[in-house]
């Protein structure tokens, strides 16, 4: 990771400037306690740093920097920048967002910032600057953290200016932007770039349906990509900052929305982190599948790289409707999850409660009972002991996986905004619900993007696939040729990178990988569904499965039956197609199977692909693991309310947190987690 520690970093957000300084030197204790290694400082200090346009007051955080350093706490050191000051706004109005309604916002709250405004871009490069000039040479500073969760919309004049240069840039000339828009349809074609104004709901999004529904969905998707565009300038110019002045300092920013930020492509974006960090702060009721899948697509962000676990809470939130109290054990179960799946840094917000405001309510480490008596930090305290323990034993361990799933921002703002044929179609759904397969089967996936190498994997899914980039069908046809396994689905190839129609029939590029072509697509309501009749083709048992959703009428070109629709006028056409393609196979699913289909096609699958589970567990205990050094590392995680028996084989593991050998069945306690060492067998899994 890096070399940014001899052991996974553990800690959080700290912010002392909301405390007097005795509070500090407390505060200190309390870290040594708990085993806190790390804290992220300076991340909202913009008004303290600099109360006007031209002093800069740093000598506060002088004085936390020193104390970190003296009590062996290491400074992740934000750059200050997610929320300007007041008098910024009051100066320099073109700071502020302009909401898609075409209000201007007044100070305030916090991401109120415009991505494009030429007064944030000089203040905050300059502050990123300054601060990187001060502490360069400070023995506490381990990485850097530009901003806080950035990311937003903004439709103010600034942003259209540069919207305008980022669309001459991407297309040259009008023509090419008329015909990548269709602008022809509704007599929308352009003469002169200063006609073109940003898509909102005063221009071309529908006010009924928010940012989604849209008249022009490519100058939606084009607005979407120059929106993340602007945000990363945005984070690129305060890492140059700082590079210009430490070349090897390590530089990052925290991702929000559990990993699945929607206006952000996150792929894109790691492209220019020297590590990925995300935020993980679950719905109450959200399932542990979804999380996983979260932590795996931050690690498949950089080709598998490890990530920081940059924020979550050690027990309850303050900004849902009810926000309950983690239970006890779940916080360090949860920690582990992260790690498991390739996180090397647990990290909470916050470490000491605040006394006021909008966050007072947020869990932390130090509660407001302000010391260790309590069960949170009793808690954190264990964790923190037990990573300590580890050492770095996991630091570097890779995760061997067979099978990738496809995420693409490009075709998640596609899918969505597209008006038809349903808006039941929801993209992070449909991932979600193939992630699930094989988090059930604890067969381990990779979360990948267009760009990465497939080569190596056995199995490659690409759930409603409606956008085909440049390249991306040749790249799947060469895999399959070469012996791969490649699954798509209903409303796939359907479109081309500026949400152009591939005519000559569904699924546009991939019709020869497939060996079909659609015909028709029909959504049907929440309450219809179908069936999908299995006639024992293809490795499959017969059997009928009810589907939804949407269903296709497709035709053969080449490619083999598996199941037919069992009703409507289609009932009896090809439901469920394999192609035989060189030395792989291409399946295609045309409809929303229920999850008993996918199970078993993916059981199917992994079988005849030799790729077999992490582990046989129980219900509700995840099994993953991560390899390092010949060693494999087996994790084994109960998010039962209940302890479950597990078999772990005949030959005795050692279990890491515990010290103890464990062998054949044994017994997992409720929220428990074991970290098997295997001595023998380096690959395991997949």
């Amino acid at each position: 990771m890096n070399g940014l520690s001899n052991k996974i970093l553990y800690g959080g957000d700290y912010n002392p400037e909301q405390w007097p300084r005795d509070v500090w030197e407390e505060d200190m204790r309390l870290f040594k306690l708990a085993g806190i290694d790390i804290a992220t400082v300076n991340v909202f200090s913009w008004a303290r740093n600099q109360p006007d346009e031209k002093t800069y007051r740093f000598e506060w955080l002088d004085d936390v920097m020193d104390l970190l350093h003296a009590n062996g706490v290491r400074a992740c050191l934000g750059t200050g920048t997610a929320a300007h000051p007041a008098w910024m706004a009051r100066h320099h109005p073109d700071v502020l967002t302009v909401d898609s309604q075409g209000r201007k916002k007044k100070y305030g709250r916090r991401h109120n910032s415009c991505p494009n405004s030429p007064t944030f871009r000089l203040y905050s490069e300059r502050m990123a600057e300054r601060l990187a000039e001060r502490y360069k040479d400070h023995p506490a500073l381990l990485l850097w953290h530009v901003n806080n969760e950035m990311g937003w919309r903004c439709y103010c004049d600034n942003c259209e200016r540069a919207f305008r240069a980022w669309l001459q840039e991407r297309y040259g000339t009008l023509e090419a932007l008329n015909s990548a828009w269709y602008t022809s349809f509704w007599g929308h074609t352009f003469y002169d770039w200063e006609e073109i104004v940003l898509p909102s709901q005063q221009s071309e999004h529908f006010n009924v349906s928010g940012h989604e529904s849209t008249a022009f969905p490519a100058m939606s998707i084009d607005y979407d990509r120059f929106n993340s565009d602007s945000f990363l300038a945005c984070y690129k110019l305060e890492r140059d900052a700082i590079k210009s002045v430490i070349p090897d300092a390590i530089v990052t920013t925290n991702f929000q929305s559990n990993g699945t930020y929607k206006p952000l492509d996150y792929f894109k974006w790691a492209k220019e982190l020297d590590i990925v960090a995300l935020d993980s702060y679950p719905d109450n009721d959200m399932p542990m599948s979804q999380i996983a899948m979260r932590h795996d697509l931050m690690r498949g962000l950089k080709n598998g790289e490890p990530f920081l676990l940059m924020e979550q809470s050690p027990s309850q939130l303050n900004w849902k409707d009810v926000n309950p109290l983690k239970r006890p054990g779940v916080m360090r179960l949860w920690s582990y999850q992260a790690v498991a799946r390739g996180a090397e840094a647990v990290m909470f917000f916050q470490l000491r409660r605040s006394a006021g405001a909008f966050e007072k309510f947020h869990g932390a480490v130090i509660d407001h009972a302000g010391h260790e008596h309590t069960r949170v930090f009793s808690e954190c305290a264990e964790l923190g002991r037990e990573l300590q323990q580890l050492g770095d034993k996991l630091l570097g361990a890779t995760t061997k996986s067979k099978v990738a799933i496809v995420f693409d921002w490009d075709n998640w703002w596609a899918i969505e905004h597209s008006s038809g044929p349903t808006k039941q179609l929801k993209y992070l759904r449909q991932i979600q619900r193939y992630y699930d397969a094989f988090y059930a089967l604890n067969v381990q996936v990779d979360m990948i993007g267009t760009d990465t190498e497939v080569g190596d994997y056995a199995l490659v899914i690409a759930p409603v696939l409606y956008m085909i980039k440049p390249g991306f069908a040749e790249k799947l046809e060469t895999y399959t040729a070469s012996g791969g396994t490649f699954v798509t689905t209903f409303f796939s190839g359907i479109v081309q990178e500026n949400d152009l129609v591939s005519l000559g029939g569904y699924p546009g590029e991939l019709r020869r990988l497939l060996g079909i072509w659609v015909e028709e697509i029909d959504p049907l309501f929440p309450d219809q569904t179908n069936s999908l009749v299995m006639n024992g083709n293809a490795g499959l048992a017969k059997g009928t499965y009810t589907c939804g959703l949407m269903c296709e009428r497709l035709h053969m070109e080449g490619a083999e039956t598996v199941a037919v629709y069992g009703s409507d006028f289609y009932a009896g056409m090809p439901a469920v197609t394999r192609n035989r393609f060189g030395k792989g196979e291409a399946w295609y699913i045309s409809s929303d199977p229920e999850e008993r289909f996918l199970s078993a096609l993916f059981s199917e699958l992994t079988a005849s692909n030799m790729i077999v589970p992490v582990a046989q567990t129980p219900p509700g205990v995840e099994a993953c693991a991560r390899v390092k050094d010949g060693k494999r590392y087996l994790f084994l995680l109960n998010h039962n309310d209940r302890p479950s028996n597990v078999y772990v084989g005949p030959e005795p593991l050692r279990e890491l947190l515990g010290g103890s050998e464990i062998s054949g069945e044994a017994s997992l306690p409720a929220h428990g987690i074991w970290i098997l060492e295997d001595r023998n067998d380096a690959q395991g899994g997949d």
